[in-house]
């Protein structure tokens, strides 16, 4: 058992650092195993040295955010001890040098919102879009792939990095039925595209955003029209790309061209085409593994920053997808034992 004492200079921020009663301390506690007893601008911490090492690297991060003129909410601090717990692992080996005292958060930012990496999935993720043309992030709902491509575009725009964006996804149908419901074409695809919307309200103005959709420089588009293009001096993204067929994946891949990133999103166990028909992500996974210039990102239940409750959902489901692989498994081999015993017969 241990104890630490950290002070912090800037009064204004501390409440704020300490969450209202206390509650980020008591998160923190939770969360680590540590005690955090705040007193003025101090707070004392005590546990074992790993946890408050990861209690100290934490509010020193959050600090930092302060500083810089960023709100802290829970699913921040979430986010800060969870990059700590990996930060605090990897400083124990003896190939890092970094002090202990630094946590390099990658970020994006826009006029209107900066995102900070939650978890070091997250972080690679937003490191490899800056340094490849080509970016799979591949994983589970709630865990930030599309989230973070849409800001990631956006911030490039803002920039002047590139001269527009395109956002796509394939239109399947998931149970439901594109004719039967009311409306042109644009009507009937717009809610399959809703959630790359919502990404780009939040990361610019209404004003700006309509703006760009009317002049072309923001294009939220079906996968189908992405056909016959070359898409140049852009930042193009796919998500839901689980859903595309290995044709339509070849065919949105080949668009790219000079001076443009692609981002591809999707959830390899959630594909929605027909039985028998072959995603075009897995293809392309397996197919570019290696490939220079084309970096995969995979995400797991443990990068899920929604409700905690969303974490227990995917952990559930994807127990219940192994357990029925491996009934399958233990049927093939069943059978394949009848088999040779049929023959020696």
């Amino acid at each position: 058992m241990m104890h630490v004492v950290l002070a912090f200079e800037d009064n204004r921020l501390v409440g704020d650092l300490f969450g209202q009663f206390d509650q980020n301390l008591a998160l923190i506690e939770q969360r680590i195993g540590v005690d955090a007893v705040a007193r003025g601008n101090q707070v004392t911490i005590r546990g074992s040295k790993s946890g408050c090492e990861q209690a100290k690297l934490t509010l020193e991060a959050l600090y930092a955010r302060l500083q810089k003129g960023h709100e802290v909410h829970p699913g921040d601090v979430d986010g800060a001890i969870r990059m700590a717990e990996a930060a605090e692992a990897q400083l124990e080996l003896p190939t890092i040098e970094q002090p202990k005292s630094r946590l390099a958060f990658a970020q994006i930012s826009t006029r209107r919102k900066t995102l900070i990496a939650r978890t070091p999935t997250q972080d690679a993720y937003i490191r490899a879009m800056d340094r490849c043309d080509l970016t799979f992030g591949v994983g589970p709902a709630g865990t930030g792939k599309t989230y973070l491509a849409v800001a990631y575009a956006a911030a490039l725009l803002e920039r002047g990095e590139i001269d527009r964006m395109i956002l796509s996804r394939p239109a399947v149908e998931a149970g439901e039925r594109l004719g039967f419901l009311p409306g042109d074409m644009k009507e009937k695809v717009d809610p399959y595209l809703r959630p790359l919307y919502d990404g780009l309200s939040d990361m610019m103005s209404p004003e700006k955003l309509e703006r760009g959709l009317e002049s072309g420089m923001i294009e939220v588009a079906p996968l189908a029209f992405m056909r016959g293009r070359t898409l140049s001096n852009a930042v193009v993204v796919l998500d839901e790309a689980q859903n595309t067929t290995s044709m339509q994946m070849k065919m949105f891949l080949t668009r790219l061209g000079e001076n443009s990133k692609m981002i591809v999103t999707g959830d390899p166990s959630q594909v929605d085409l027909p039985p028998g028909q072959m995603s075009g992500l897995r293809e392309a996974l397996k197919i570019l593994n290696g490939v220079e210039g084309v970096s995969t990102v995979r995400f797991s239940e443990t990068d899920v920053v929604r409700h905690e409750l969303v974490a227990r959902i995917v952990h559930a489901y994807d127990e219940e997808g192994r357990r029925r692989s491996e009934a399958r498994e233990a049927a093939k081999q069943e059978e394949k034992q009848e088999e040779t015993v049929n023959e020696r017969k």
